[in-house]
Order: structure tokens, then C-alpha cells, then sequence
């Protein structure tokens, strides 16, 4: 898809399983498991849908996805499918490699959107996957990850993105931002604290990156939100003015963790907003 001066992919960069219950809410199982079917262990399959931005001289990636797991428990605990499913392979398919991304847009900090920041080589040492690359991320995001709450602290693992803290590639932000031409940032604070979902757009076509806002298409019913979020209520207002816009100005919106339904459009029915046209690019 061409927007502006990027042609734009969605990476599939890995694939996990996370507790149904959890994603949902307070909505009951007899109602989400009709869209987002759980295993034995009642976790759902979640994608993870990067976007790479290609234009003159800059090589732009949206989040780093979930990264190698950091142990056998880990895995198996969250079902990671590795190597089945990387970044590195996924960023082959398009002939590329870690040394050329120019930009990473971090949405946040927790391990599914940042694990793919670093790696650990064959000497045991911890090295950045894009070392050429300038990293945004808002800086009370940053400040709230190396401070998280009691409730949120699990989502943060702090060898995954430190390295990048200390390596000078990491640019912070502050509000509402354009961070290239054509490409803003927009804060939203009821999942984490700061948390920036991304627009992308020229005068004919908006692309809206929302990360967890609206992690899958199953979360596009305004009520839906997830029980990860630090300020439930704050998602909701934030999903209704987005979708509102969404759905008003025909944007395509990308929901990074749907492993069926990576891009969509939204419609207004009767009942509230709900996934519309499904996009392929």
C-alpha cells in the first residue's frame, strides 16, 4: 500500500497465546470466545502486526514485536511460536535486515511490543536488533517502565529495552508529534501511561496504528477492553473518539495482536462500531 511517500507492509512478526479472560474483561466468555476461540488452557492465539514503512532514504518500522522467548518456562507459558515466526524472518521476506531500519516507533514498552528491540549473541552479550536506527517513544512512557505500578510491573521486562535507554539511538517525545512527513504519534493513556498510537496519512488515504487500544478486531465494540488496562475508562473515551474519526473519515486501522484480521476498515451499526471491509497489503 502506497500513503504518501511510503509503501507500506505488515510484518507478521510472531505469534503467542495470552489468557482470554484477561483480553476481555468483564466480558463474558460465552461471549468472546465466539469470536477469539481459547485452548485448553483458556488462551487465545494473538498476532503480532508490525508495519514497515519504506521511502526515500528511511526504512521505518512501527513496534518490535515479541523478540526470541527469554526461557523455556517463558514459551511455554505464553505458547511463543519460535522461530516459527520472527522479525528477522519477516523483515527477510522483504530483503532487508536489522542493520537497515533507519526508525523504529515504539508504542510502548511492554514485551510483546519491545521484545524484539534486543537479543542476546553467541558471546552472551546483548546487542540492539537496529542498531542504525532512531527509536521515538514518549518520555512518561519511558519514565512510567522504569517505574511501572504493582500491577503492571509484569508486563515490563527491563533487559529487553535498556540497553536502547543507554545507547543514545532513543529519541524521546513529548504529546502529540509528527516524527516523519506524513507520520504523527498521538498519546493514549488508558492501557499504560503514554502509550502512542500512530497515524499515517496524506490527502487521499489514513492508516491508524492503535497497538493496544484496539489490540484485535474482536476489541472494536467500544465496551470490550481489557483487563491489562491500567484506566479501563479512559479506553473507553479514547476508542470512541478514534473510532468515531475512524469511521467518520474512512480510515484503515490495523489491529497488531489479531492474527486473522490484520487490517480492516469500521463500520456503525445499530449495536455500536463494529470491523467492516477486511484490507490486504
Amino acid at each position: 500500500m502506497q500513503i504518501g511517500r511510503y509503501d507500506i507492509s505488515v510484518l507478521d512478526a510472531s505469534r503467542f497465546r495470552l489468557d482470554g479472560g484477561t483480553m476481555f474483561g468483564v466480558v463474558p466468555k460465552v461471549l468472546w470466545e465466539k469470536k477469539k476461540a481459547p485452548d485448553e488452557q483458556n488462551r487465545i492465539r494473538m498476532g503480532t502486526n508490525l508495519l514497515l514503512l519504506r521511502g526515500t532514504n528511511r526504512t521505518a518500522l512501527i513496534d518490535a514485536g515479541m523478540g526470541a522467548p527469554l526461557n523455556p518456562r517463558f514459551a511455554e507459558m505464553y505458547a511463543v511460536e519460535y522461530p516459527q515466526f520472527t522479525l528477522e524472518k519477516a523483515l527477510a521476506t522483504h530483503g532487508l535486515s536489522g542493520k537497515e531500519v533507519t526508525d523504529v516507533i515504539l508504542t510502548h514498552l511492554h514485551f510483546d511490543h519491545a521484545g524484539g528491540l534486543s537479543f542476546v549473541d553467541e558471546h552472551g552479550q546483548r546487542q540492539l536488533c537496529f542498531p542504525n536506527a532512531t527509536h521515538y517513544l514518549q518520555q512518561a512512557h519511558l519514565e512510567w517502565a522504569l517505574n511501572p505500578s504493582l500491577k503492571d510491573r509484569a508486563s515490563f521486562i527491563r533487559g529487553q529495552f535498556q540497553l536502547l535507554v543507554n545507547s543514545g539511538k532513543l529519541k524521546l517525545v513529548n504529546g502529540e508529534t509528527e516524527i516523519m512527513e506524513g507520520v504523527k504519534v498521538l498519546p493514549m493513556n488508558g492501557h499504560t501511561v503514554a502509550q502512542q498510537a500512530v497515524l499515517i496519512s496524506d490527502s487521499q488515504t489514513t492508516l491508524f496504528f492503535p497497538a493496544d487500544l484496539i489490540p484485535t478486531s474482536a476489541h472494536v465494540p467500544v465496551p470490550w477492553v481489557m483487563a491489562y488496562d491500567l484506566h479501563p475508562l479512559e479506553t473507553i473515551n479514547e476508542k470512541q473518539r478514534m473510532l468515531s474519526r475512524a469511521c467518520r473519515e474512512e480510515w484503515l486501522v490495523v489491529f497488531e495482536h489479531d492474527p486473522e484480521i490484520p487490517v480492516a476498515r469500521i463500520l456503525e451499526t445499530e449495536k455500536g462500531f463494529a470491523p467492516g471491509e477486511v484490507i490486504s497489503f
